[in-house]
């Protein structure tokens, strides 16, 4: 009998618990969305105080979620050996996680409130998804569905906030739940191996690396598609070499996820880069 399918968290190292933590929230993740979020707040035209109060919830919400993913994976991470993870490899108790997570969560249920009624209402289901994801849908095939919602959300969550509350432009809902979905399979790629060793099943994992290599481009370009041919009137020379750039990052970061395992999610974000500048380009959250 393999011993390490019985596995448990390794035994805490003492004095590490903020390194794990730091290292548990996921942070690359957490930045990324945080950035994002205080773009779109910036290009929607909110004043230095009420950037900071979106960005502050958004950061809170991230990192109860990442503390979650952690603290619940702790043990199936431990059981397939997966390396980097400090809740499963005895950097951070597990109960530590948990509480870090709890305590993120309530701050980004005061702070998205504090943001208004309904921005913090939509952020907060937005954050619910993603825990939802975390301790349910992430082994199914609607692993990509609270991606999309979380994405979906952060255009509303920015224009609701708004001393004025207004709800954005579709073409901006619908481009975040695309690059929601693309943020997903992008970012699974690279672990399909380590993820099916550790019983996940979610949708990439069913597809196979070659088959969400395929995907991928899809919902980017259709990200893109819909930033440039949405708003009304011609879409313009940089409408069409957005298309351009979107479909030959897309196609070129598939083509390179052969070779480097990073290629796929390298194209990922270049096309996810213009697409955001895009968008803040188009004002498809301003009033």
């Amino acid at each position: 009998m393999d011993a390490a399918r019985w596995a448990e968290p390794a035994a805490v190292r003492p004095g590490r618990t903020g390194l794990g933590l730091a290292l548990a929230c996921h942070p690359g993740p957490v930045a990324a969305v945080t950035a994002l979020a205080c773009a779109l707040a910036l290009g929607a035209g909110h004043g230095p105080g009420r950037l900071a109060l979106v960005g502050a919830a958004v950061l809170a919400g991230q990192l109860s979620v990442g503390w979650c993913n952690d603290a619940f994976d702790a043990g199936r991470d431990a059981r397939a050996g997966r390396r980097g993870k400090p809740a499963a490899d005895g950097t951070v108790a597990v109960s530590a996680v948990w509480t870090a997570a709890a305590v993120a969560l309530a701050l980004c249920a005061v702070l998205s409130l504090a943001c208004g009624g309904r921005a913090g209402a939509v952020h907060l289901a937005a954050v619910g998804a993603a825990w939802l994801y975390n301790v349910r849908l992430k082994a199914t095939v609607l692993s990509w569905l609270p991606y999309a919602v979380g994405f979906g959300a952060l255009p509303a969550v920015v224009t609701l906030a708004l001393p004025v509350a207004v709800w954005p432009r579709w073409w901006a809902l619908a481009a975040g739940a695309l690059l929601g979905v693309a943020a997903h399979l992008g970012d699974t790629l690279a672990d399909i191996p380590q993820d099916r060793a550790a019983g996940i099943r979610g949708l990439p994992h069913r597809l196979g690396s070659a088959g969400t290599r395929l995907l991928l481009p899809v919902p980017l370009v259709a990200a893109t598609a819909v930033l440039v041919l949405g708003p009304p009137g011609p879409a313009g020379a940089g409408g069409a070499a957005a298309l351009v750039l979107a479909c030959g990052a897309a196609s070129a970061g598939g083509l390179l996820g052969r070779w480097w395992r990073k290629g796929a999610l390298a194209g990922a974000v270049v096309v996810a880069a213009a697409d955001v500048a895009l968008l803040l380009a188009r004002g498809a959250v301003s009033i």
